[in-house]
């Protein structure tokens, strides 16, 4: 039997492209070593998102239950149990990747269990089985570096979120939104955090004003950040480490920093950059008819990143050729509040000397914002000053990661902010931030 194409790896871009491509006729087989879903669905986006849900309520019913009426509640009984809250994300676990095998089996998907070898750029061998075919997709993630002299104390966030317990001392290794959505979540929970980041700064390819924000959240959650360490040198053989002079004790650390791709076992030579499989522009590798679509390629982390990639790759071979625009793709971050942006930054158009202004609003003269107590956030919109487009757009809200589908769609429209200012928002809404902002990238805004 000959396939069109068979992709190694599940995960957002592996099972979205094989939905796909079965939707529109092609002969497909998706081999998976582990579990259908890959690392977002099974011990990713999905766990990590319940298990901050989870967090958000405890916050919640702790500071605010009584501000919204609501008494009788014991603060002193008041604690969060972990193991519940990740029994419930496992529910939520499941229920989904059942659904997806649900979706590939519809679409006559052919789905096999273990490890894939590349034996040739046309055939890959599986279970024993030799399967022919015109295509290969590599989407199979990415693994964790280990640290030096590290011991059992020393965990990923794939062992994370199988904990039962959680200890009280945790060191948090990263420096993008999972690491910072950990630390946030375990301190609400009461835990003693801290961050060690590699960088100049958290969140690097956030606009500087969203880092900085958070810098200052996690300031007052009590979340000790350490910037600019130098990993390589640390030693955590110990329950001691030492940052900046300073000795640090701990009972467990998440590591949740540098990747490097999981090259599937192959008889040919995949060429290799940085650590990740070398793709071009329409994420071909060295072979014209082998892909790698997700964090296997290295040019984004985000699961919708690689979806996107891997239906490119789909509609490139059906004849559908189109471009890629990371810019125009979201950079979500599930913390408390939410931050969100699409498009270009600051930083960005600074360098690129494009004539540009900022117009903002705060959610704090945003009527469904304090009706539902969550009015810490604003709406920011980059455009550039002759014509009004909008070039980029940044959001700190309660749903931020929600809200950025609307500007999303300004982008992909090539929509000015005069387009943004006469959108009608219903009232009340936190989306009206969006036409409020736009009428002060016009003039001002009627509600400041």
């Amino acid at each position: 039997m000959k396939y069109d194409i068979v992709i190694i790896g599940s995960g957002p871009g592996g099972y979205v492209s094989a939905i796909r491509a079965g939707q529109l006729g092609m002969k497909v087989a998706i081999v998976e070593k582990e579990d259908i879903g890959g690392m977002c669905l099974n011990w990713g986006c999905i766990p990590s998102k319940a298990m901050i849900e989870s967090a958000k309520l405890y916050r919640k019913i702790k500071n605010d239950a009584s501000k919204f009426g609501i008494v009788g509640i014991d603060k002193k009984q008041l604690s969060f149990d972990f193991k519940k809250a990740a029994q419930r994300a496992s529910s939520v676990v499941k229920r989904l990747t059942k659904g997806v095998e649900f979706l590939l089996k519809k679409n006559n998907v052919e789905i096999i269990i273990g490890e894939a070898k590349i034996v040739d750029k046309h055939s890959v061998l599986a279970n024993n089985r030799l399967l022919q075919t015109e295509n290969i997709m590599i989407s199979t993630g990415a693994y964790f570096e280990s640290l030096n002299n590290q011991n059992d104390k020393v965990i990923t966030a794939k062992e994370f979120f199988s904990l039962k317990e959680i200890p009280e001392k945790i060191l948090i290794l990263g420096y993008d939104a999972p690491s910072v959505e950990i630390s946030q979540m375990l301190s609400i929970i009461g835990k003693k955090v801290t961050l060690i980041v590699p960088q100049k700064r958290i969140m690097p390819l956030a606009d500087s004003y969203l880092a900085n924000y958070m810098m200052k959240i996690l300031t007052k959650n009590n979340v000790k950040v350490y910037l600019e360490v130098d990993v390589k040198n640390l030693n955590f053989g110990s329950s001691k480490v030492m940052l900046k002079d300073e000795e640090i004790e701990y009972d467990l650390v998440v590591n949740i920093g540098n990747r490097k791709a999981n090259v599937p076992p192959s008889d040919i030579e995949l060429e290799i950059n940085n650590n990740f499989i070398k793709t071009d522009k329409n994420l071909r590798t060295n072979y014209p008819n082998i892909f790698a679509v997700g964090d296997v390629n290295g040019k984004s982390r985000f699961a919708h990143i690689a979806s996107a990639e891997g239906l490119f790759v789909i509609n490139q071979l059906n004849g559908v050729i189109n471009e890629l625009e990371f810019e125009k793709y979201p950079l979500n971050m599930y913390t408390v509040p939410e931050m969100a942006q699409i498009g270009k930054t600051k930083e960005m158009l600074e360098a690129e000397n494009v004539d540009f202004k900022i117009s903002e609003f705060s959610l704090a003269a945003n009527g469904k914002a304090l009706a539902e107590g969550e009015n810490e956030g604003v709406v920011r919109i980059l455009s550039e000053n002759k014509y009004g487009e909008v070039l980029g757009v940044q959001i700190i809200a309660a749903n931020a990661t929600d809200l950025i589908s609307e500007a999303s769609a300004f982008l992909q429209l090539e929509s000015t902010v005069y387009d943004v200012a006469k959108t009608v928002h219903a009232h009340p809404t936190i989306s009206e931030a969006f036409m409020e902002a736009g009428f002060e990238g016009v003039d001002k805004a009627i509600h400041k």
